[in-house]
């Protein structure tokens, strides 16, 4: 656990924290001092992890939304506001992917995937950039290295994630003067539940970690602790870009 309270004195809204990388920031930004809303669907995993950031001496509130839903991010937003009054850092996490040649892909499908990766970040940017901190707010967008390589079966996943590249550069643009940088993080396979196909299965897994020049799946802690940083004050001038952290499989 961290003593470094990188994160003192602000409010920190994350999405999908209910597992995988969104537990990891949360618990992260917790130790780092943070104040947390955490968002999810699934409130009793939310639960879990509010109690955890709770025993880190974190002050943590769990709000049950669907990310997609026009009206339940206004109600988030008025939720959030109501108990925080402010807010300092958005991390925009939630996300999901469905594996499996375009030709079998729905229609309603692409919707849900677009809508929960990219159509979200739009709605929760709409919703907050308003409320965020003059001179020190802070976005964050869970991309993808496969915003920048893809393989196949991957479409409506790719697409998503290019998708929030284009976003983030925009809207860093348009709140520079503000003072709120906006940045994404592109992880590479990490040991979460979304890639739980590739790590139950043996083959898939020595395929994928053959891929990668360090020879393992990521931590979600390690991603967590790049989301730290770039909350934070010390990443004041870095904005419109992506971090890829991929263990160097882009590299090569």
């Amino acid at each position: 656990m961290s003593t470094d309270k990188k994160l003192s004195g602000k409010t920190a809204l994350i999405t999908g924290a209910s597992k995988g990388l969104g537990k990891a920031m949360a618990l992260a930004f917790a130790d780092a001092g943070a104040r947390l809303a955490l968002a999810s669907r699934d409130t009793e995993l939310l639960t879990a992890v509010q109690a955890e950031c709770r025993a880190r001496g974190a002050e943590a509130e769990i709000h049950q939304v669907d990310v997609t839903s026009e009206e339940q991010v206004e109600q988030l937003r008025r939720d959030v506001l109501a108990r925080f009054g402010k807010l300092t850092v958005l991390v925009n996490n939630a996300g999901i992917n469905i594996r499996r040649p375009i030709t079998e892909f729905t229609l309603a499908e692409w919707h849900q995937i677009l809508d929960t990766n990219l159509t979200s970040v739009f709605l929760m940017c709409r919703a907050f950039v308003p409320h965020l901190e003059t001179g020190c707010g802070r976005i964050i967008n869970l991309a993808s290295m496969m915003a920048h390589v893809s393989i196949a079966h991957r479409v409506p996943y790719s697409a998503s994630k290019f998708g929030i590249l284009g976003l983030t550069k925009s809207l860093a643009l348009e709140l520079a003067a503000q003072g709120i940088t906006v940045n994404a993080i592109s992880p590479g396979p990490c040991a979460t539940e979304i890639n739980t196909p590739i790590l139950n299965n043996p083959e898939l897994l020595a395929k994928f970690t053959a891929q990668l020049p360090v020879g393992r799946f990521g931590k979600p802690e390690e991603i967590a602790a790049l989301a730290v940083f770039l909350a934070s004050g010390d990443s004041g001038f870095i904005t419109g870009t992506d971090v890829v952290i991929d263990g160097g499989w882009i590299a090569q």
